[in-house]
Order: C-alpha cells, then structure tokens, then sequence
C-alpha cells in the first residue's frame, strides 16, 4: 500500500467492512469500493493488504435492541484493519520473515476474537447467540486489488452506507461508497466520518421502523422515516462531495443516492 505525504496515517479515530470497509490506497488516494459486507468481507485490496473473512455476512438477523452494540463492533473491526494496514505500511523491511505474522496479524487476530464475542454476546442478549464465529478472527496478507466498504450485510438491518437489498421490511439505501472516486488522502478521515455518519443514520432509522411499528397511517413510515433519513443522507453525502473537492474535483449527482426505501 503505497504511503504519500509522509506517509499518511489514518486516525485511531477513524472507523475503517467496504462492504461490505478495508481501506486500499492506491496512488495516494483512497479508493472505497464494492458494497454490503464488513471490515473483512473477504476482500483483498491492493498487493499486500490484509484481508479478514466476512463476519457481517455471517451473522443471523440482528434483535432491535442489539443494533446498535453490534453496529459499533463491526465499526470497530474496520478499525482494527486499518490500523493493522497503516502498521503494515510504517514497519515495513522491518523484523525478520515471521514479523507481520507475530508483529500484526496475531495481535490482529487477537483484538477480532474479542470484538466478535461481543458481537455474539450483544446478539445473544436477545437471540440466540450465534455460534463458531471464531473462525472469522484470523486474516492474511491479499493480493488481488479490491477494497471493502463501511456497512454491514443487509439481513442484519443495523444499517450500512447502501445496500442493495436488505430483509423484508427493513430500510434499504443506495450504495455511496461505490459511487464514490478515489479519495485524496487530505480528506480520506473526513469521507470516513461520514461514511460512518451513513451507517449510523441507516441504523437509527431501521430502530426507528421497529419502535414505531403500528403508529401513523398510510404514509407514517415515509413522513416520519424516511423522508428524515434522505434529508440527513443529502446534508452527509454532500459533506462527502466537498471534503473530496477541497483537494481534487468535486464528485457530482451523489444526492440520487440519498432516498432510501423499506
């Protein structure tokens, strides 16, 4: 993964499944592709990268009251690629032949198997709990040049930056991080915070669809849901557009992606 600009870090702060989100920087720039799926989703970005096996895509549908503890979890295993990615970058030539091995991917693995018992734990809570995730917590250095996104997978309904279907009833959304260019590295963090900000917009709309089930007439769900939603989706995907045009040209028609749909 080639640095620029000193070799720019990704904030701690910075959440990054795509989907399904890996960061690939390629020529500087960040390139956010593809769509449902978590920090793993199985996708190898550029030469070199570490990959990390789908852990939305296995997980059952997800209890309203879980959502958002899960949501968080997730986020934080795109955390954790990043961070293990940008540590690939800084130490590199460093140690001897075992040292991504020992140095990042086992401390990786490590921090994975944590986050997702507290994803089966959160689930457990109210469900049953979902059982063999472990397997999920090991990842590998890819080769193939592919990113993943920031979402989760559509059956659990905790919310995503798009999605092109979803479980019957539950909120769907256009897929922004697709749609997006390559990132300039000036404004990779604050594309991420939004592409965040999408997700947690999804999930509190899709708690929103379960609370108020039964309220309002015909049109409650569009007046009091989604009409809301877009209106947060256009004011964040433009944030998106305007961090990327401080630094390279400005991406156009992204608010098509704002309506969502049940």
């Amino acid at each position: 993964m080639p640095a620029t600009g000193g070799r720019h870090r990704l904030s701690r702060r910075t959440k990054i499944a795509t989907a399904a989100l890996g960061l690939g920087i390629a020529a500087g720039a960040l390139v956010i592709a593809t769509t449902v799926g978590d920090p793993g989703a199985a996708n190898a970005a550029t030469g070199g990268q570490i990959t990390c096996p789908d852990v939305a895509s296995q997980l059952p549908a997800i209890p309203a009251q879980a959502q958002a503890e899960v949501q968080r979890n997730l986020d934080l295993l795109n955390t954790q690629i990043a961070e293990a990615n940008n540590r690939l970058v800084s130490t590199a030539g460093q140690g001897g032949p075992n040292f991504v091995q020992n140095a990042i991917l086992g401390p990786l693995a490590d921090k994975r198997t944590s986050t997702i018992d507290r994803i089966a734990i959160a689930i457990g809570r109210q469900g049953e709990k979902p059982q063999n995730l472990g397997g999920l917590a090991a990842c590998s250095l890819g080769g193939q040049a592919n990113t993943g996104t920031v979402s989760t997978a559509p059956a659990q309904g905790t919310g995503n930056t798009g999605n092109a279907g979803g479980t019957a009833g539950q909120i769907t959304c256009p897929d922004v991080a697709s749609q997006l260019p390559a990132i300039p590295a000036q404004a990779q963090a604050e594309v991420q915070r939004n592409l965040d900000l999408l997700n947690t917009q999804i999930a509190e709309a899709n708690n929103r669809l379960v609370t108020s089930a039964g309220e309002g007439g015909a049109n409650f769900v569009q007046n009091a849901i989604l009409g809301p939603l877009e209106d947060k989706r256009v004011a964040t995907i433009n944030r998106i557009a305007t961090a990327i045009g401080r630094t390279a040209d400005k991406p156009q028609g992204l608010d098509a992606l704002a309506p969502c749909s049940r």
